[in-house]
């Protein structure tokens, strides 16, 4: 997970970094897809990577995944016209990182039951640890080496924890070859499913659009490019113990009920503490980068204990893959739709940030409601 969710959890110092340097005078919303597309193919890879993962070994995926994320990194260093950022990060990068996260994810669901919340949770920090390291490596190198070699440094991580991953994961149940290999549309019929995997697609669509445009908004409200850079890196470094966190009490409270709370604390950072910034405060901003990082982290990391929920654990790769791959079409048009309106709105970025509030907001209600159909109203379930 250092690679794929690690570069996920970059996108903001990217995105920022390319659109001054880069691809300077290409419209937001055009570098807005290269981004998107690298969380569209993440998650819409899902649908053929759970089955994958169902029927055979899963070092059938994650040795191509490997591959494919550390020649992405590679490419991406030499690329200098648009198409080239889209090709590389955007479209290969994404599709090799879901062969390495949605594998990650399901291997887990093989071996924890009771804490998998958790467990899943503890996985999940390495893409903070990742969102940490990798845009610290851009902010430093990059001034004295370059950006090539800044990205290139990136990739060597990269290719080190593939070397750890392809060595140490490791599947339980046997193969399960009868459970096809397309996506599983026909689940939806199950209701619970059906609502878990809408509300998966809004909090996937609101979550990355301050991951993505915090340092640019910053830059914009007069804060140094330097210490805007750096607010991508406290957002993460919230993100690691709000990864963590939030499954050790979901084990004991029930990942519904974090999940609803979680949602609508978000909801309150976005609207009352975001939006209320005045222009140049860099206290505010900064305690909002770092309090949306740990409360957005449950987003990554118990959304897919909210799918094993309602599945059985032979059928999990293939329901986890299916309901990310519709929560992909969330990740792909929330960040260009973001960059559509800063652009109509000359680059004020109110509507932006109630986009990702009122996504938030609706995410929280499609939670609630998922888990009075699946476990009942009272308020005192445990689910």
């Amino acid at each position: 997970m250092i690679p794929s969710m690690g570069l996920l959890n970059t996108l903001a110092v990217l995105q920022a970094w390319v659109s001054v340097n880069e691809l300077h005078g290409i419209p937001e919303s055009s570098i807005g897809w290269i981004f998107s597309l690298y969380a569209f193919f993440l998650y819409l890879c899902g649908a053929q990577v759970g089955p994958i993962f169902d029927a055979h070994d899963v070092r059938f995926l994650i040795i191509p995944g490997c591959i494919g994320i550390v020649a992405a990194t590679m490419l991406l260093s030499l690329a200098k016209e648009y198409y080239q950022f889209l090709l590389t990060f955007g479209v290969l990068g994404g599709v090799s990182a879901s062969m390495l996260f949605n594998p990650s994810i399901a291997t887990i669901g093989h071996w924890f039951s009771e804490r998998r919340a958790l467990a899943t949770g503890m996985a999940c920090t390495a893409g903070g640890v990742g969102g940490v390291v990798f845009p610290l490596i851009i902010l430093y190198a990059s001034p004295a080496i370059g950006f090539p070699w800044a990205i290139r440094i990136i990739g060597f991580i990269c290719a080190a924890a593939s070397v750890a991953a392809c060595t140490l994961l490791r599947k339980r149940l046997p193969p399960n070859k009868k459970g096809g290999s397309s996506i599983d549309l026909g689940a939806l019929r199950d209701t619970r499913y059906a609502i878990v995997t809408a509300a998966v697609f809004l909090v996937e669509f609101a979550v990355f659009i301050p991951y993505t445009y915090i340092s640019s908004y910053a830059i914009a409200t007069g804060l140094e490019p330097h210490k805007a850079y750096l607010l991508n890196t406290l957002l993460n470094a919230g993100a690691i113990p709000g990864r963590a966190l939030p499954g050790y009490v979901a084990d004991r409270f029930g990942v519904f009920n974090v999940m609803c709370v979680t949602c609508f604390t978000c909801v309150a950072f976005i609207l009352c503490l975001w939006l209320t910034t005045p222009r140049d405060n860099e206290a505010m901003v900064t305690s909002f980068a770092v309090l949306y990082g740990f409360w957005s982290g449950a987003a990554i990391s118990l959304t897919p204990v909210c799918i094993g929920q309602v599945c059985r654990v032979e059928d999990y790769g293939k329901r986890n893959g299916t309901a990310f791959s519709i929560a992909s079409i969330g990740a792909l048009v929330g960040i260009p739709l973001a960059g559509a309106i800063l652009q109509a709105q000359g680059g004020g970025y109110s509507g932006v940030i109630a986009l990702a509030g009122g996504a938030y907001a609706a995410a929280t209600a499609a939670f609630i409601v998922a888990r009075g159909v699946s476990a009942g109203w009272s308020l005192k379930t445990v689910f």
